[in-house]
C-alpha cells in the first residue's frame, strides 16, 4: 500500500520530488532497478511497454531505454550512472529524444530507498528541469512508473505468497 506520496517544489517549480512507502524489503525496491529483466516489467507509464532496454548498470555505465505508448509512439530516454550505493541510492543523468533524436530534456535524476523495517521508503528527486510545464508532465509519467513498480516488488515481496524474484 502507498502510505504516503507527494511531488512537491523543494526550491522551485522545476524540481520533481515524489516520495512512496512500499510494503517490500529495500533490496528488493533496489534490485528492481538494477536489471533490465526487472524493468521491462515496471517502466514506463501506465500501459506502456518497453520492446528496447539496454543497461549497463555501474557507475559511468550507460542505459537507454525505448517506452512504446499503447499508441505506438516511442519515447526514447537515456543517460549514465553517476552514483551507486546499494541498495541506498542510485544517481543517473536523464536526456529525453523526440522522434528525430533531438534532445528535449536534460537534467538529473536520485533515487533513495530507506530501509523501514521490512518495508522502504522510496524518495524520486528530478531537477532542474526547463520549465514547470515540462516538470509536471514528468510527474505524470513518474507517478504511473512509481505505481507499476509498487505492483512489481509488493508481488515478489517476501510477505506475498509469491516471494518471486
Amino acid at each position: 500500500m502507498i502510505a504516503s506520496e507527494s511531488a512537491a517544489s523543494a526550491s522551485s517549480d522545476r524540481v520533481l520530488v515524489i516520495e512512496r512507502v512500499f510494503d517490500a524489503p529495500r533490496e528488493l525496491v533496489f534490485e528492481a532497478w538494477t536489471e533490465a529483466r526487472h524493468l521491462v516489467n515496471w517502466w514506463g507509464p501506465a500501459d506502456f511497454t518497453l520492446p528496447f532496454c539496454e543497461i549497463d548498470f555501474r557507475v559511468g555505465g550507460a542505459y537507454r531505454f525505448c517506452m512504446r505508448s499503447p499508441e505506438g509512439a516511442n519515447h526514447w530516454v537515456s543517460g549514465r550512472y553517476q552514483e551507486i550505493v546499494r541498495p541506498e541510492a542510485i544517481a543517473f543523468s536523464w536526456l529525453r529524444e523526440d522522434e528525430s533524436g533531438r534532445i528535449w530534456c536534460r537534467n538529473a535524476v536520485r533515487v533513495e530507498f530507506k530501509d523501514l523495517g521490512g518495508r522502504t521508503k522510496f524518495t524520486l528527486r528530478q531537477s532542474l528541469f526547463e520549465s514547470p510545464a515540462i516538470c509536471e508532465q514528468h510527474q505524470g509519467g513518474w507517478t504511473q512508473c512509481i505505481g507499476r513498480l509498487e505492483a512489481f516488488v509488493v508481488d515478489r515481496s517476501p510477505r506475498n505468497s509469491k516471494g518471486e524474484t
